[in-house]
């Protein structure tokens, strides 16, 4: 199990979930999750366009992420930031649907893109994904105080002297880079679970920005080693246990936060005779 390429398949897999996690905190507070669905399947085709060329998927979907970002944000000051998403997610989706058309390895491409290759990952595709993920780190802990500002209260971001539109590209950056790391590991759909469902988690558990993005890390890391390990064990695709576990998570979290909400209720307010 940790022998060849599983070994390879165990770092990939841990870079994506680190850089999942801490980004998909910041995805869950800015209320994006549109957005992180539309990236990474806009990034689609430019995985397609790799494929028909015989290069690194990686550098197709960075190229693929970055216009639908930088399209997201400049289509974002004219329009309802959802409906720019919409528009550049339709727009690249088209191009991949010809791009696929154009290459000799259409059902296989369209699963590997889609569902991911976690198994697959050779050691020369390992090089641009730890940089990419060293970027992405350092981006987050520059932007980190700006991004929980603009993310709770644009109004009180601006009295600080954070510049909102600049946050907002940092953060369709982050998501860029991000797709770009997990798109050839998990795929384009299985991108979103991870980046929805331990954020989530970790934000019901935890109301403090740090803890609640250290345990967002933390249940996203479970849920892809869990995939592999029931993987190699059953032969059945990971994808298919990374999005299962994130629901399942989920799920328990909630019967477990309606338990201790009904055990343990928040006390009534008290008002003050002042107040009556």
């Amino acid at each position: 199990m940790f022998s060849g390429f599983m070994f390879t398949s165990w770092i990939a897999a841990t870079l994506v979930a680190i850089v999942c996690g801490m980004v998909g905190f910041f995805v869950i507070l800015r209320g994006a999750s549109f957005t992180a669905h539309a990236l990474p399947m806009g990034a689609f085709p430019g995985a397609a366009a790799a494929v028909l060329l015989g290069i690194n998927p990686f550098y197709g979907v960075l190229l693929f992420a970055s216009i639908g970002a930088l399209g997201i944000n400049s289509f974002g000051r004219q329009h309802r930031h959802e409906v720019a998403t919409a528009l550049c997610l339709v727009t690249l989706l088209g191009a991949g649907t010809l791009l696929l058309s154009l290459s000799g390895r259409y059902s296989r491409s369209v699963y590997s893109l889609l569902f991911g290759d976690l198994l697959g990952i050779s050691r020369a595709q390992l090089v641009p994904l730890g940089v990419a993920a060293i970027i992405t780190l350092l981006l987050i802990i520059l932007l980190f105080r700006r991004l929980l500002l603009s993310s709770f209260s644009a109004e009180l971001a601006v009295v600080r002297g954070v510049s909102v539109r600049g946050t907002e590209f940092g953060f369709l950056a982050l998501l860029a880079l991000t797709t770009s790391i997990a798109v050839p590991v998990v795929g384009s759909l299985l991108v979103f679970s991870l980046m929805i469902a331990p954020p989530a988690i970790a934000r019901s558990l935890s109301r403090r920005p740090l803890p609640a993005l250290l345990l967002s890390v933390a249940v996203a890391l479970i849920i892809v080693w869990s995939a592999i390990a029931l993987s190699w064990l059953t032969d059945w695709p990971p994808g298919f246990f990374v999005g299962t576990l994130g629901a399942l998570l989920y799920l328990a979290e909630r019967i477990y936060s309606g338990r201790r909400q009904t055990t343990h209720p928040l006390p009534p307010p008290v008002v003050s005779p002042a107040g009556r």
